[in-house]
């Protein structure tokens, strides 16, 4: 065996600590060489072991009656939708390498996130995305912007799955460290289930795709580290990805798993051929033995420690019975892809690996993976002083000499409120024609082929808010991604996360993290939607600081009918418009505060889950018996913001004229920011009934106006102003 000096800068280099280099020796009761420090180096990271957020996790709820693959099990969730079918979906982040090479970047978390789905023998039907980047003024992050959207869009458009639905957030946080988290959502059959750990003595193990070359070389690794000028140096670690060549890895993986032939199959994502294989090994509780001089290649020359380590995209690693390696080869071959035998599934528990005859790594499975000797922290948490400093502030002193016409104007001209269509008419969102709900809209609502049923998604989180108050925050991004599902309709039934923070090591940073997770896991209790799975992201940070505490939130709703799914957006003229919840609300954390005030202080606002679960089901009831028109989210901006976009229907827009008391100050009632609040319309004679719906309930309700189809907007006798200009602000291209 190869055995190097291992010096104390080497080990410095792979981002082992020194208590962590004693582990190992005692592992493996010797040094390691060079290829098994590598090996160490990318399975103990950060990325791929959770070894600082892994506790924490597993006091998230996972069980649930739908779920037919639990959090961490495999490489996606699933859930049960009935008549045999079920929705593999999940979320990750890919936010370093979009930093370094935004466009390859972004794409290659599309292309991660897609494998993850169809490994579980799923057919990606939709993919959705979450953005986060600094102040849009700056040249850099409009050219990060123009990158990442243009990744996103060329892989989605040329892979062929549907970009429908997310959100893109600005603020100074995110300078220097945007975040770029990519959803996908697939549909197979239940006898279709792939499985992802390795068993059976003796079958093969097959690396199948594409060749494997240089880049993504400690991909894991730079995932786990903070951004700086260093990082520069690290260019080579974000991969390339090709959606062609994954179009044809799809059609190829699903026809072996449909067929029967798959024991079992992982994507070879972070940390490439040594995560899979050590996974599937770990999984298992068997050993994989696999040699990399079979392994196909790209470049001339390539040491194993390369091999292990690259993370080069569309490659799979599969095990297959003895019996079934010729049509596994035939089937690869038809779809012009790599396919070839590397090594066996073993029962010793080792992964081994060889090169030609040379044994160059060996070491038990169960020390390299999450739940198997992969180290385990818990982190030191300290409430960061800020808070208090920032709770005390009395928001409603700030004054603005703005009438609130002018405020209504600057809310809907400010990024984070501005229509996204600059973006998302870049991606295709009708390929595979099903699509009911398009972009813009509260959710997104796909058909499912062959039946009635349809699924809604929605992605979200307010990082402002987690920044105020991590726990509520992580509540309200948990119930605004259910009240968005429930506005179209669809029954909240699960969650996937992807959890953005700061370096893990300072304590104010874990404090937020650990307040989040808490907040999450009170929220999805109590509105019964599961933690199907997700991601980690640490040391999001830049040399001013760490992002602002971003849990987002992947929700997944069911429906019966599809064409019972509501958009947003009012519908005729002469509807009436109510709003099922409270006028009273608050402007701490608010987007008024901040673009009005420039400020980012108060209370974030506290959420009732007990009235956000009341809610999901007063909407869920009115929409499956169809008594309303729309249903719309009130939220960022708060209630004048709201009503305006209801009004923007791109096909035809709409006015509005509403007359009710205002409790509290107009900026207050029409611009602060609440839980628990959505907009409805409801043709006139279905009013009593709707009423009575909430009465019954004992939730509140309140009729704020109706529609007209005169181009007039009108609150009270605050604002009253053309509401197609209200559009043309609102619809103004954020610069790409």
């Amino acid at each position: 065996m190869i055995n190097p000096t291992i010096t104390d800068r080497i080990i410095a280099e792979h981002g082992i600590s020194k208590e962590e280099y004693q582990y190992i020796l005692n592992i493996l009761d010797r040094e390691p060489n060079l290829v098994e420090l590598g090996i160490f180096s990318v399975m103990w990271s950060e990325h791929a072991s959770y070894k600082n957020s892994v506790k924490l996790l597993k006091t998230l709820p996972k069980d649930g009656e739908m779920m037919l693959a639990k959090a961490g099990e495999e490489n996606a969730g699933v859930i049960d939708i009935g008549e045999g079918k079920a929705i593999s979906f999940k979320i990750e982040s890919h936010n370093h390498p979009s930093a370094l090479e935004p466009y390859h970047g972004a794409a290659t978390g599309v292309g991660g996130i897609l494998r993850d789905i169809f490994t579980m023998g799923a057919r990606p039907i939709a993919a959705l995305n979450s953005l986060r980047f600094g102040n849009p003024d700056n040249p850099q992050v409009k050219h990060l912007l123009s990158e990442v959207v243009q990744g996103i869009a060329d892989y989605g458009n040329c892979f062929g799955v549907p970009t429908v639905g997310g959100e893109i957030y600005f603020e100074d946080s995110y300078e220097g460290n945007p975040l770029v988290n990519a959803m996908a959502i697939g549909l197979l059959e239940h006898k279709h289930m792939a499985k992802s750990a390795a068993s059976g003595v003796g079958n093969a193990v097959l690396i199948v795709g594409a060749k494997t070359g240089r880049d993504g070389i400690h991909g894991a690794t730079f995932a786990s580290i903070e951004l700086s000028e260093e990082s520069e140096e690290k260019r080579t670690a974000v991969q390339v990805g090709d959606p062609f060549y994954e179009k044809l890895l799809l059609e190829a993986t699903l026809e072996i798993i449909q067929a029967g032939l798959v024991v079992g199959i992982q994507d070879m994502g972070a940390a490439g051929l040594t995560c899979s294989s050590s996974e599937m090994a770990g999984k298992g509780e068997v050993g994989i033995e696999i040699d990399v001089a079979k392994v196909p290649q790209r470049e001339s020359g390539m040491s194993t420690y390369e091999i292990m380590l690259s993370e080069s995209q569309e490659r799979m690693l599969v095990i297959v019975k003895p019996e079934n390696i010729n049509a596994v080869l035939d089937i690869f071959t038809k779809w012009d892809l790599d396919a070839v035998v590397i090594g066996k599934v073993t029962a010793d528990k080792q992964l081994r690996v060889y090169n030609g005859s040379s044994l160059e790594a060996e070491i038990p499975a169960e020390a390299l993976i999450l739940g198997g000797k992969a180290p385990v922290y818990t982190r030191e948490t300290k409430r960061p002083d800020y808070l208090d400093d920032l709770h005390s502030i009395d928001v409603n002193a700030f004054k603005t000499d703005l009438n609130p016409y002018e405020v209504l104007i600057r809310l809907l001209d400010s990024p984070n409120i501005a229509s996204k269509h600059a973006v998302y008419q870049q991606y295709d969102h009708m390929v595979q024609i099903g699509s009911t709900i398009e972009p813009g809209s509260d959710a997104a609502v796909i058909r499912i082929s062959d039946t009635n049923k349809a699924i809604a998604a929605a992605t979200d989180c307010n990082g402002r808010y987690c920044y105020l108050d991590p726990y509520e925050g992580a509540k309200a991004a948990v119930a605004e991604a259910a009240r968005n599902v429930a506005c179209s309709g669809a029954k909240p039934v699960a969650i996937t996360n992807c959890l953005n923070f700061g370096n893990p090591y300072k304590p104010e940073v874990y404090y937020g993290f650990a307040e989040c997770i808490r907040g999450m896991g009170d929220a999805c209790r109590a509105f019964g939607t599961p933690v199907t799975g997700g991601n980690v992201s640490f040391y999001n940070e830049n040399p001013e600081g760490a992002i602002y505490p971003t849990p987002v939130i992947g929700m997944l709703g069911v429906m019966d009918d599809f064409r019972l799914a509501k958009s947003q957006f009012f519908k005729q003229d002469g509807d009436i418009v109510l709003l099922l919840g409270s006028l009273k609300a608050s402007l701490g954390g608010s987007e008024y505060l901040k673009v009005i005030h420039q400020k980012v202080c108060g209370q974030a606002p506290r959420i009732d889950l007990e009235q956000e679960k009341c809610l999901q089901e007063i909407l869920f009831e009115l929409i499956s018996l169809n008594k309303l028109q729309s249903a719309h989210d009130v939220s960022d901006g708060g209630l004048a913001v709201a009503l305006a976009e209801c009004c923007f229907n791109a096909e035809r827009r709409f006015g509005f004229k509403g007359e009710f008391e205002r409790p509290d100050s107009w900026e207050s009632t029409y611009f602060g920011e609440a839980g628990a609040r959505v907009i409805i319309s409801v043709v006139p004679e279905l009013l009593d009934q709707v009423l009575s719906t909430a009465h019954v309930r004992n939730y509140e309700c309140h009729k704020l106006g109706y529609v007209t189809k005169r181009q007039v907007f009108a609150l009270n006798d605050d604002i009253e102003c053309c509401a197609e200009d209200l559009y043309r602000i609102f619809r103004q291209p954020i610069n790409l």
